[in-house]
């Protein structure tokens, strides 16, 4: 049987905690030689590098990243048990790892996610931004519970899991209402020829919405592309381009970045997914996330509509 040094595992996770060598040997009061030794032991017992060095700094790499996560958990853990053993009170709760795909509009993200911490007893939420398909990957190794994103599972990716559709909705088009630029004529005819910031190319709303563009006849001319959501709607906000959000989070979107609606269609689609190893969702915070959801957030009442 193949045992875990937990001395080397503290050591690499006082690093990483730390951000280097001297810091973790300072709290540790424990020689620099002897922490980077112990941190090449461990590095040599699971068969992969945990750092690289990058100008003067140590940098977690992906597989570091997935040990630290679950050193983490360990050390947690191992506090709750001390607590408990002395005595003293603690706050354990059931913990909940969701990976959220970096396409996924942070207020979509806290809209979905806010069931899940209003539930009694509490939950905590350990929240992961990523790729959808390294998000995935992480559910078959059960560092992740679910992963929020706007499409199912790529046929590409090679993990049994399973999409659970928890809503969907039209989209809205918007400009800064002070430094954005000028539209002429009605939507969608004002669109045209505008500047416009859209999401990277191998995304679903990206080609959702040139599918559109085409079939109104519209020919936008692409200002900028990103694969974060958020830092879109901040060039949007300092009027760099017209951008597209989803309708159901329209009024949010208007009050936080200082933008204004210039028309909505729902011949183009915001899906959103919750994907798990579960056929069935059964964690009760899961569950809640997809009955908010849907009854809410993606339900009839909240769905804001306007025919094309």
């Amino acid at each position: 049987m193949e045992w875990l040094n937990y001395h080397h595992l503290l050591y690499f996770w006082t690093i990483a905690r730390t951000g280097s060598v001297t810091a973790a040997a300072d709290e540790l009061r424990l020689a620099q030689p002897t922490i980077s030794g112990q941190m090449r032991a461990l590095e040599e017992a699971l068969g992969e590098k945990l750092f690289v060095r990058v100008g003067r700094n140590l940098v977690l790499t992906d597989f570091g990243q997935t040990v630290f996560r679950y050193a983490d958990e360990i050390f947690a853990t191992g506090r709750e048990l001390l607590d408990v053993v002395k005595g003293r009170p603690t706050a354990q709760h059931e913990r909940l790892n969701i990976g959220i795909a970096d396409v996924v509009p942070k207020l979509i993200a806290y809209r979905l996610l806010a069931p899940a911490l209003a539930l009694d007893p509490p939950v905590s939420v350990i929240c992961r931004e990523g790729k959808s398909e390294n998000l995935i990957a992480d559910l078959a190794i059960h560092s992740l519970d679910m992963v929020l994103s706007d499409g199912p599972v790529p046929p590409t990716v090679s993990v049994r899991a399973s999409s659970h559709l928890l809503g969907s909705c039209g989209v809205t088009f918007f400009a800064s209402n002070k430094h954005g630029p000028r539209l002429k004529g009605r939507f969608p005819t004002c669109l045209n020829g505008v500047p416009m910031l859209l999401p990277t190319a191998n995304t679903t709303m990206r080609r959702d919405l040139e599918h559109w563009f085409a079939k109104v006849g519209i020919t936008p001319r692409v200002a900028s592309e990103f694969e974060d959501s958020a830092l879109l709607k901040v060039f949007g906000q300092a009027g760099a381009g017209v951008f597209a959000g989803p309708s159901a989070i329209e009024a949010e979107i208007s009050k936080q970045y200082s933008v204004e609606p210039v028309g909505r269609t729902d011949k183009v689609k915001e899906r959103f997914y919750a994907i798990s190893v579960e056929r069935k969702l059964k964690h009760p915070a899961m569950i809640a996330i997809s009955e908010t959801a849907r009854e809410r957030l993606f339900g009839s009442k909240a769905a804001r509509t306007t025919a094309d």
